[in-house]
């Protein structure tokens, strides 16, 4: 199923019904401010095992997920008093911050030192599907199997149309990766240079 959803005033019944599909386990395409990302709900580990399927990923590298703000970050992650400072001054943005997980994380969504990359994208769809859920979603670009991201919504919904259960097309996105920033004790270390600019890293 696509539906079209409007990037800058996203109907609230079209936001329910995707809400409602990630709460029956589904997996949805959706718009970020980077790629279109193919998600579930971080607290549906038979949801998060068929996206491992799906992209063919091996577990022991967990996807990163999306929170809807710095508030709903602290639920998930360790935040120090410079990390707050940190994604308070760059988010909503093109940023992936890896952060130590809380134990509110699925293990399945933590690496083997309990990290986990969080993001909190500039785009409205996104954090309104967020919101209505009130957990986090997964996170990873709709690449195919050689690698190639796909960031049209229709052609998404043609790839991997009988493994998603909604394509939300949400216009036109930058199509460029985010930048991934480790912040873990407060060292930050530049892990990819994305869209987001890293010269307060450097």
């Amino acid at each position: 199923m696509l539906i079209h959803i409007n990037p800058e005033n996203p109907q609230k019944r079209l936001i329910n019904r995707a809400v409602d599909i990630f709460n029956q386990g589904g997996i949805i395409a959706y718009p970020t401010d980077t790629y279109y990302g193919i998600g579930c709900d971080i607290m549906n580990k038979k949801a998060i095992e068929k996206i491992y399927r799906l992209k063919q990923r091996d577990k022991r590298e967990p996807f990163s997920f999306v929170c809807s703000d710095l508030k709903n970050i602290s639920q998930y992650a360790k935040v120090t008093n410079y990390a707050y400072k940190t994604m308070k001054r760059l988010l909503p943005g093109p940023y992936t911050f890896i952060l130590e997980g809380s134990k509110m994380v699925p293990k399945i969504m933590l690496t083997k030192r309990k990290t986990a990359g969080i993001r909190v994208p500039d785009n409205k769809i996104c954090i309104r599907l967020v919101e209505g859920l009130g957990h986090p979603i997964i996170s990873t670009s709709a690449s195919q199997s050689d690698g190639e991201i796909i960031n049209d919504p229709s052609l998404i919904h043609e790839y991997f149309a009988p493994h998603l259960d909604l394509v939300i097309d949400g216009g036109p996105v930058p199509a460029e990766p985010s930048s991934i920033v480790s912040l873990i004790g407060d060292m930050p270390q530049i892990i990819r240079e994305g869209r987001g600019d890293i010269s307060p890293f450097e």
